[in-house]
């Protein structure tokens, strides 16, 4: 695995919602999105992951979102580019595009519907591992993708794929997560997708989370990353809660 910086892709990044006005897109409502997550104190953001309802919209819409966040946050936090399709050519134009636009590292949902094999999964994410130098992180989703990812697999893709960093983990198994950190290193970034289970995996070792509520509560969570960070699991679980 390449190394990172120690803070990087630890944290809260939320991933934003996409605003619309009369039918289009409303750049200009992401941009001031974008400055509240900076204000909330979230460590980065995530543009065009689920919660900003992909599959409505356009490549073009798409690259755009994420040229605005880039214009916006101007290298105050980092920006996560959420670049996966269901098909293969739309998520290598999508990773070569976030490239180009100077995003920081790229998300990658495992492929859905079409209920790959582990072994597609393997050659799938090799293929889009060798089309660039961005950190890679894989996107988990069980109950959105019909596909889950086993633990075997996803050692095999980090020996084909240095620049695999880490996992968005949108799932009831804590056991993926004890298992992947004893297999590939406290350096291998888990975000942990589902509210609920954010503090616990924290706890277990989790580097950050990627949860829609932060479009809502950007510093709260923050503050729980922050919270269990430090060693305030008291504090962090009271942070929970408020949450909950």
């Amino acid at each position: 695995m390449i190394a990172l910086e120690p803070g990087f892709l630890r944290g809260s990044y939320p991933p934003l919602v996409t605003p619309f006005h009369d039918g289009a897109v409303d750049y200009d409502a992401f941009a001031r999105l974008v400055e509240l997550q900076i204000a909330g104190g979230s460590h980065g953001i995530v543009v065009a992951g689920t919660t900003a309802e992909p599959s409505t919209l356009t490549l073009d819409e798409r690259a755009r979102l994420l040229d605005v966040a880039v214009e916006t946050v101007r290298g105050r936090i980092p920006i996560v580019a959420a670049t996966g399709g269901q098909s293969h050519a739309e998520t290598v134009e999508l990773c070569a595009r976030a490239e180009r636009s100077g995003a920081d590292a790229l998300l990658v949902v495992t492929q859905y519907y079409i209920r790959p094999p582990q072994r597609g999964l393997v050659e799938y994410f090799a293929d889009l591992g060798a089309r660039t130098r961005k950190p890679i992180l894989i996107y988990h989703i069980p109950v959105r993708a019909a596909v889950t990812l086993e633990l075997d697999t996803l050692v095999q893709i980090a020996k084909r794929v240095p620049n695999l960093v880490g996992m968005k983990h949108a799932a009831n198994d804590l056991d993926l997560v004890s298992d992947a950190l004893e297999n590939l290193g406290d350096e291998f970034r888990i975000h942990v997708g589902l509210e609920a289970l954010s503090f616990p995996m924290l706890c277990l070792g989790a580097s950050g989370m990627m949860n829609a509520v932060g479009n809502l509560a950007p510093r709260h969570v923050a503050r729980l990353y922050e919270a269990v960070a430090g060693g305030h699991l008291e504090a962090a679980r009271a942070l929970h809660f408020e949450l909950l």
